[in-house]
């Protein structure tokens, strides 16, 4: 299998200080990548390295095949190749539109309609993707207007619009009741498991939020990763707890993962 990305002794540094340090990784298609880590691990940061979106300070950054700030790269034409969906992008998107335009709009890489003359395949492309998540009766529903979790259903289909070759998600759990998290944890389970579904990566704070199907987890702390591999190995109750600073014990029940910690003596 050929490496979707592959970060190579790669550090960012902002202001003096290293958001990532000295971080070798690879990334191989059909993966499906889980990072997690505390606040200010420099999750965010190799999740915006595999966008294209931040460049290394030190090191090489190759994406589907492309180094960044490479001889002949062309980020405009790489970006439509990877998607992604997160609070940064909903934050971009017109809360008037409504949940099929907002779809739409990334099959011209655009955020908000203009003048544009969408063909039929697309109408049908976003239709198909927003059913698979769950999405259908909200098609002319304001973007605005949507719960949290419909909100990031939306995002994830609107990701999938240019058939990318790698899919990242940041944090797509995130706000979610309990109820949201289990229907969207469902629905990302159900595609992690799709052999036709696109390489991921998905930023997490909690084990909880892994969905079946997702096959690696990375680990990092305070810029340095602690643990890459298989998770069926990697996501141990050690290495967890050195990634967060205190003792956790991870439970591994059918195939859903979940960790808390210890009582107090």
């Amino acid at each position: 299998m050929s490496d979707v990305l592959e970060l190579v002794d790669v550090s960012v540094v902002r202001d003096g200080r290293a958001l990532v340090d000295d971080v070798s990784w690879s990334v191989k298609e059909g993966e499906r990548w889980v990072i997690l880590g505390p606040n200010g691990a420099g999750k965010t940061t190799l999740l915006n390295l595999a966008s294209s979106y931040l460049f290394p300070s030190k090191g090489t950054a190759t994406i589907l095949g492309e180094q960044l700030g490479g001889v002949g790269t062309d980020v405009f034409e790489l970006r439509p190749r990877i998607g992604m969906a997160g609070v940064a992008m909903a934050d971009k998107l017109p809360k008037r539109q409504t949940v099929l335009q907002t779809v739409l709009t990334a099959a011209y890489g655009m955020t908000a309609t203009w003048h544009e003359n969408y063909e039929a395949v697309d109408e049908e492309r976003a239709r198909a993707f927003l059913d698979r998540l769950g999405m259908t009766e909200y098609l002319d529903r304001k973007f605005g207007t949507l719960s949290e979790g419909e909100r990031k259903r939306t995002l994830i289909a609107r990701a999938m619009m240019t058939d990318p070759e790698l899919l990242l998600l940041d944090e797509p759990a995130a706000g979610l009741d309990l109820g949201g998290r289990e229907d969207l944890v469902r629905r990302l389970g159900r595609l992690a498991r799709d052999p036709f579904a696109p390489s991921m990566i998905m930023v997490t704070h909690h084990v909880e939020e892994i969905a079946p199907g997702f096959t690696h987890v990375l680990m990092i702390r305070q810029g340095k990763i602690l643990a890459a591999g298989p998770m069926e190995t990697e996501l141990s109750s050690r290495n967890l707890s050195l990634c967060f600073g205190l003792p956790l014990i991870v439970e591994h029940t059918g195939d859903r993962y979940t960790a808390h910690g210890l009582p107090l003596s």
